[in-house]
């Protein structure tokens, strides 16, 4: 064992820490609790009054405040808190929806300032008014309709509220939107006595949506239990829901209830703006209509085939964008009332927000298991091989100690060290699998003059390296991180399997294609033989492969070495995603 070699034994890169991450994820948590409390009492006046206590909690504002707009460009309610009751017997009246408090009504967007008075807005305060500075004001609305906007002024331990600030609020307005829409919802039931029964049904349904959304309730199974609610509740004969593929942008069936299934299963992928659905999943909108026979459109033909007249479509809306589409169909010709289409988009919002808790659950355990992957491989690198490396030591000054040991003993010494080195590469090795590697879209050759570097720490070997600057030029970034995903996984076999003494990685441009390579003159294998050891990674690179319109070939056999090759046309179809696959 060299001292090189040790002195190679670095602390793996790409280990990133934020030092505000547990600030971040306590305001996260303090959110969650925050639209948990909205969805508990759907009273209109404690819906408000919770939304702007949560709002000044969740900044550490001293003042906070709600208004509602009249529609005639003022304000007909304003909630505040943190105004005493002494300091508000002298205000003469409630804002009149000038100022400030005017521009966010005319214009719609939020507003932050460290200083009130600069604003070219501002008027001023009334008399009796307490001073205030900093100012942070955000819109509540739904599918474009202002419902109200959130103040805060003055932020407690800083001059100003941050960018932070103002996104955190922007979450809880998303959730006091549907609140306000749940509470007015509520309202109009309690107004009209000949509806309670219809809208008590539709405040289960919403508060049924809001508690599985908020619970950890598997996505399949809130789906099953809304879309059974809502065919139901409408007296749907048939319902589906659609949902968007994140690495196609098609969107895909993925639940059916109710008649028809066939019908329905034939039009089982569509992309936005193709047809019917298509044209709800552009635009964000729903849609309603009475089918004819005549009519032109695919996919209702097909229903009306199957006996059913009428359809109402919404799309799954969250985070302002369509994350699927739901659809009823009847058998009879119906209208849908705009209350109804209300109460669908409102389904619609909180299903959208259900499948996007789905989503980052499942990236944010994407991320735990890199992280947990990237701790292992900084305890083996820090840890395991260290000791070895010191024990190895050891045994090579016990070896020098004494001249006149028998063979026998200078013999056990040197294959005990020479064990303890492949234990090391092999370590190595392990890590270098381990280690998720990152790769800027614009610095591809860097990328793989680190990874050549990590290999040879890893086996000794140093890879004959030929870049043409050509062939970087003509990959797209999302071909490039495949290309290099692909380099990084066979030179990490190469480590783990070839016994290679001599290695070739290169990338260059041919007249109608671009070709990587990675070769060594290793053992080889049986590719039937190897099936078990090797079949999981040779399926992922040719998957990586197809993902960016290219093809995985390899070449090899027993005592011959390995070639593998990647071949990209110029003229192939652009990647799947946009981006390669990093499972």
């Amino acid at each position: 064992m060299s001292e090189a070699e040790g002195a190679r034994a670095d602390t793996p890169t790409g280990i990133t820490r934020d030092p505000d991450r547990a600030s971040r994820d306590a305001r996260l948590r303090a959110l969650h609790r925050a639209t948990l409390s909205l969805v508990h009492d759907l009273a209109l006046e404690r819906v408000l009054d919770r939304i702007v206590s949560a709002a000044r909690d969740l900044v550490d504002a001293r003042y906070a405040a709600l208004g509602i707009p009249d529609g005639q460009g003022g304000l007909k309610t304003f909630v505040t808190i943190g105004i005493r009751d002494e300091e508000a017997a002298k205000i003469p009246h409630q804002p009149l929806g000038r100022g400030l408090l005017g521009a966010m009504l005319r214009s719609g967007q939020g507003i932050r300032i460290p200083e009130i008075s600069d604003h070219p807005d501002s008027v001023g305060f009334p008399p009796g008014h307490p001073t205030m500075h900093s100012f942070l004001g955000v819109p509540i609305s739904a599918y474009g309709r202002p419902l109200g906007q959130i103040y805060l002024t003055d932020k407690q331990g800083a001059s100003a509220f941050s960018e932070a600030d103002q996104q955190l609020i922007e979450m809880l307005a998303a959730h006091a939107a549907a609140a306000i829409e749940n509470a007015r919802l509520l309202q109009r039931v309690l107004g009209s006595e000949g509806e309670l029964t219809q809208r008590n049904q539709e405040l289960e349904l919403v508060n049924s949506l809001a508690t599985a959304v908020s619970s950890t309730q598997p996505l399949p199974e809130i789906l099953e239990a809304m879309l059974g609610r809502v065919v139901d509740l409408f007296g749907a004969q048939a319902g589906v829901v659609f949902l968007r593929d994140e690495t196609t942008s098609d969107f895909r069936l993925a639940l059916h209830q109710g008649a028809a299934e066939e019908a329905f299963n034939r039009t089982d992928t569509f992309r936005a703006g193709d047809g019917w659905l298509g044209m709800v999943a552009a635009s964000g909108e729903p849609a309603w209509a009475n089918l004819l026979e005549g009519d032109l459109d695919p996919h209702r033909r097909q229903i009306v085939g199957a006996g059913l007249n009428s359809v109402v479509c919404v799309p799954l809306m969250a985070t302002g964008r369509v994350v699927g589409v739901l659809e009823l169909a009847f058998t009879d010709l119906r209208e849908v009332s705009v209350g109804e289409v209300g109460l669908l988009e409102a389904v619609g919002a909180g299903v959208g927000i259900a499948v996007e808790n789905a989503r980052l659950n499942r990236q944010a355990r994407r991320v735990a298991v890199l992280e947990e992957r990237e701790r292992i491989a900084m305890d083996l690198h820090d840890g395991i091989i260290q000791s070895i490396y010191a024990v190895g030591l050891t045994l090579e000054s016990t070896r020098m100690l004494d001249d006149e040991s028998s063979d026998d003993l200078r013999n056990g010494l040197a294959h005990s060290i020479d064990g303890l080195n492949a234990i090391i590469r092999d370590i190595r090795a392990y890590i270098l699998d381990l280690q998720p590697s990152r790769i800027s879209t614009d610095d591809l050759e860097g990328a793989f003059g680190r990874l050549v570097r990590e290999f040879k720490a890893n086996t000794l070997v140093e890879p004959e390296v030929v870049i043409e600057q050509q062939a970087l030029a003509k990959l797209q970034a999302a071909e490039s991180a495949g290309v290099f995903l692909i380099a990084q996984e066979a030179l990490a076999n190469v480590a783990k399997h070839a016994k290679a003494s001599r290695a070739w990685l290169n990338l260059r441009l041919f007249d109608d294609e671009i070709l990587m390579q990675v070769i060594d003159n290793g053992r080889g294998f049986d590719r039937t033989a190897s099936q078990e050891v090797l079949g999981h990674g040779l399926s992922n690179m040719e998957e990586r492969a197809r993902r960016i319109g290219g093809l995985l070939e390899v070449i090899t056999g027993p005592g011959q070495g390995t070639t593998l090759t990647v071949r990209i046309p110029l003229d192939h179809q652009p990647p799947l995603d946009g981006k390669p696959s990093t499972d």
